[in-house]
Order: structure tokens, then sequence, then C-alpha cells
């Protein structure tokens, strides 16, 4: 999968008057260390329920193991990224919603207690609750619910999402609420992962760049170990890494679209030796380019643009 040219991802919303939705993310025979989740972020909250197989979600800094049963809560405006832990299929939901979704209960008084601190930014509820508390797993079969309703999609199935996942807030809130103030919620990493943004945004943008770690941690104003240790804690890679990733990416796309030769390609993505090129690539995809074109023209039966090495 290619990377987004921009990190800030346009949330599908199918109904904008009842903010959420529900992807089933699928990923097929992947092995250790494949990308299961892209790099991004987005103004909506986002549960990550883990269903099949395992992985490692990096989200603010800070890297979460989710096996079958474990849910992440992952705040508004965060950003996050998720790689395969085994071999294998690999499947979890994404429950995405909006806090406008309870805007209707604003005028309550006990939803402005319990659960409008957390839809304002004021406190987060721990990203992996059961580490804190393990009794919170009492509460997922809410998430079930709400997953089972919105697929069936019977009369007045939003209601019942709505009041599902408000549920599962209000009883996480009593759990964790009490111990959190308001002082408290400001993160040492929300001001760096604003920085951050700006510069991933940069890489994707000009991947075929000559991109190095000493320039970068300079735009961060950073010296480069600070800034080694904050991009690997954000990403879960380091910098030339996610350089490389996106130029694969890049390169992948541009190689099943057919019209270019590998040599162009190489150089399209920031690459002036082909034979760098070709290593890069395999490790990374496991595959040789060569070998991408030759699948992509049996499969289309057009005339290969160079030879196969």
């Amino acid at each position: 999968m290619s990377y987004p040219k921009e990190l800030r991802e346009n949330t599908r919303i199918d109904e904008k008057t009842h903010p959420v939705q529900i992807f089933r993310n699928r990923s097929h025979q992947k092995q250790p260390g494949d990308l299961i989740l892209y790099l991004h972020w987005h103004e909506h909250f986002e549960i990550i329920v883990m269903q099949q197989g395992s992985g490692i979600f990096h989200i603010d800094s800070e890297s979460y193991e989710a096996h079958p049963g474990d849910v992440l809560f992952i705040p508004a405006g965060a950003l996050h990224v998720g790689y395969s832990l085994c071999e294998g299929d690999i499947s979890f939901l994404a429950i995405v919603f909006n806090s406008s979704l309870f805007q209707n209960w604003m005028h309550d008084s006990m939803h402005t207690k319990y659960v409008l601190p957390y839809l304002e930014g004021h406190v987060q509820l721990p990203v992996k609750p059961t580490q804190v508390d393990p009794s919170c797993a009492d509460h997922y079969y809410l998430l079930e619910q709400a997953n089972a309703e919105f697929t069936a999609k019977q009369p007045g199935y939003q209601l019942m999402v709505k009041s599902q996942l408000h549920m599962l807030l209000t009883l996480l809130s009593r759990k964790f609420l009490p111990q959190q103030l308001p002082e408290q919620a400001t993160n040492q990493y929300v001001q760096n992962r604003e920085r951050f943004k700006s510069l991933i945004e940069y890489i994707e943008a000009s991947f075929a760049d000559k991109q190095t770690v000493v320039d970068a941690a300079k735009r961060m104003n950073l010296n480069v170990h600070h800034f080694c240790k904050m991009f690997k804690k954000l990403t879960g890679r380091t910098f030339i890494d996610y350089v490389n990733v996106c130029r694969v990416n890049e390169a992948e796309r541009l190689l099943l679209a057919g019209h270019l030769t590998i040599t162009e390609i190489a150089g399209m993505v920031g690459c002036d030796n082909s034979n760098y090129f070709t290593k890069m690539y395999k490790k990374y995809k496991s595959v040789a380019p060569s070998q991408v074109r030759k699948l992509q023209a049996e499969t289309t039966k057009i005339p290969l643009s160079e030879p196969i090495a």
C-alpha cells in the first residue's frame, strides 16, 4: 500500500449527522514487521479492536502490542501506525467517531462531568486501558454490540451504536477520571507531535530528494541523537527506513502502472543507481522490481518495456 501524500487522513464518514464509522481492516499473509496500518492522523477519535493475528501500534511516541481481544483507544490528532507481529492473516476493527456524535448531550450535567472531558481533550483515556486495570475488558462487549448493530443496520441502529459507545466511555470514566486532573492532561509529546507532523508531510511530498538525518534534525532544531530517538518513537521506524519505505511504495505504484522502465522509476524515487534501487526494493518488498514488472506484464498481457533480469 502506498502512503498518502499528506499525513492528515480525510476519514470517510457516511452519515454527517451521525459521525461514526466502523472499518474492517484485513491483511493477508503478513510477515513480522510488515505494515498493517499506514502512518497518519485525523481529527476523529479511534478505537482499534484486534480480532485476528497480532500487531504493534505506535501511538504518539509509545508502542502497544495488540492480540485478539485487545482494544486500543487513539485520541484525536494522534499520529499512529501499525506493523505485524506475526506470520499470516491479520484483522482488526477501527471504530472512528467525532466528538460531535454526542453534541445533543452537551447540556446534560452528567455527560459534562464524566464524558465531555475526554471528548474535549482535557484528559485522555489510557491507550490500552487493560494495562492499567484488567477489569476494563469486562466492558468491551459493548464494542462487539456496536459493530453488530452497525453491520446489520436495522432501523434505529444509529441510536444503538451511539448509546453503546457512550456507555463504554462512561464506564471507563468511572475507573480513570477520579485519578486524572486537568493539569495532568498535557502530554509532554504533544508539542513534538505537531512539529513532527510537518516534517513527515515534507518527507511524503519530497522523498525523491536527498534526505539526510542531519538535515532533518536541523529542520526540527534538535540534535541528531534526540531527533532519531523521537522519530523512532513516533513512527516505529528509523528516519532512513521511513524515507526508503516511502520510496519503494511509490516505486511499487509506478511499477504496477506499467509505463516506465525500472531505471526510470529508480530515478523518479531518488535512486540514481538502479542496482542499489533493486537491492532496496527487494529488502522492503521481498521481491525484485523485475519480478513485479514480469508479473504485471503476464497479468495484463502487454509487451515488456525492458528485458527481465
